[in-house]
């Protein structure tokens, strides 16, 4: 299984923390954002596909599209705001 972690805002546009992925269904990057467009609305996923949003794979940041594993941990970290 993957484990998805949703942070700060995401957490609360998306009504839950997290959910989880079949690893069979997520190969990489790509192939879990498809997963995810199946399980959230399209406004939902809008959000999460967000140029801003960064993404980490076991606490650490990446870009592109990498290879997932079996028991990954996979988190949506939206922009940082504050002052």
């Amino acid at each position: 299984m993957i484990e998805v972690v949703f942070f700060a805002s995401l957490r609360e546009t998306l009504g839950s923390s997290g959910m989880r992925c079949p690893a069979v269904a997520a190969a990489d990057i790509e192939q879990l954002l498809q997963y995810l467009s199946q399980q959230l609305t399209a406004q939902q996923m809008q959000d999460l596909s967000a140029p801003n949003v960064r993404i980490a794979v076991n606490q650490q940041l990446v870009e592109g599209n990498i290879m997932l594993s079996d028991g990954d941990e996979v988190a949506f970290l939206p922009p940082v705001t504050g002052g």
